[in-house]
C-alpha cells in the first residue's frame, strides 16, 4: 500500500519525508487554503520537493466538465504530466474523467462517499478513487466497511482503478485497510505521528540502552 501526506504545509512534508517510508502529497483546496499562500507556489516547492517521480494529487475547481479540463491542463502545463487531476464524482465529473482520460491525463475520483461513485469513477476511467473515511463514518455509516465494498468491486470486476482512502481520524483505520490490500492511503502528518506514538515502544528502547550501558559504560555501537 502506498502511504501519501495529505497536507500542503512544507515543513509537515518534509519532517515526515525525513522520518517515514513516503510515495507522495495529496491536496484540496481546503488543505492549500490553510497555507496562506498562492496556490501555485505552495505546489511547485512540493513538487520540487518530492521529486517529479512521486505522485502529487491536485484538485481542480471548476464544477462544469469544460472548466475541469481547463484547469487540469493548467495543473499538469504547471506542475509537471505526471500530477494526478482530482475531479469531484458528480455528473460534469465524471465527463470530464472520461475526456482526460483520452488525453493521457490521470486523475482521481474524489469527494467520494458510495460505492456507485467510485464505480462510475472506475468506468470513466480514473486512475484512482478517495473514498472519506472519516466523513462517511460522521454520516453514520462505516467508512472501513465501504473502502473494502469498493476494492471488492474494482476486484470483481477487473478494474485497473486503485483506491486512494482518505480521510482517516485514527491509525487503526489506515492498519485495516492495508490488511485488506487496498493500493493508497493518504493520511494527515498527525495521523501517520501517532503510527507508533506508544509509551511502551520508548520505554523497550530506554531499557535497551540503560542494559547497554551498564555493562559498557557506552551508550552506541559506535563508541565501543
Amino acid at each position: 500500500m502506498k502511504l501519501l501526506i495529505d497536507d500542503a504545509n512544507i515543513a509537515a512534508i518534509r519532517r515526515i519525508y525525513d522520518l517515514y517510508p513516503i510515495d507522495g502529497v495529496t491536496t484540496n483546496p481546503s488543505i492549500l487554503a490553510k497555507t496562506g499562500k498562492q496556490p501555485f507556489d505552495v505546489l511547485k516547492e512540493i513538487r520540487d520537493f518530492i521529486g517529479k517521480d512521486a505522485d502529487l494529487h491536485v484538485q481542480v475547481l471548476a464544477t462544469d466538465a469544460a472548466g475541469m479540463l481547463k484547469d487540469a491542463e493548467r495543473i499538469v502545463k504547471e506542475l509537471g504530466e505526471d500530477t494526478i487531476v482530482k475531479i469531484p464524482c458528480i455528473p460534469e465529473g465524471f465527463k470530464a474523467m472520461k475526456a482526460l482520460s483520452q488525453k493521457g491525463i490521470r486523475t482521481t475520483g474524489t469527494a467520494i462517499y458510495t460505492p456507485m461513485q467510485a464505480y462510475l469513477a472506475g468506468k470513466a476511467g480514473a486512475s484512482f478513487t478517495a473514498p472519506y473515511i472519516n466523513r462517511i463514518d460522521n454520516m453514520g455509516y462505516d467508512g472501513v466497511a465501504v473502502c473494502k465494498e469498493i476494492q471488492d468491486i474494482f476486484d470483481n470486476n477487473g478494474m485497473e482503478t486503485q483506491m486512494l482512502a482518505a480521510s482517516f481520524k485514527n491509525s487503526q483505520q489506515v492498519l485495516e485497510l492495508a490488511e485488506y490490500g487496498i493500493g493508497c492511503a493518504t493520511v494527515s502528518p498527525d495521523v501517520i505521528e501517532s503510527f507508533v506514538a506508544n509509551p511502551a515502544i520508548y520505554a523497550a528502547v530506554d531499557a535497551f540502552i540503560k542494559d547497554f550501558e551498564t555493562l559498557t559504560g557506552k551508550s552506541t555501537m559506535a563508541e565501543l
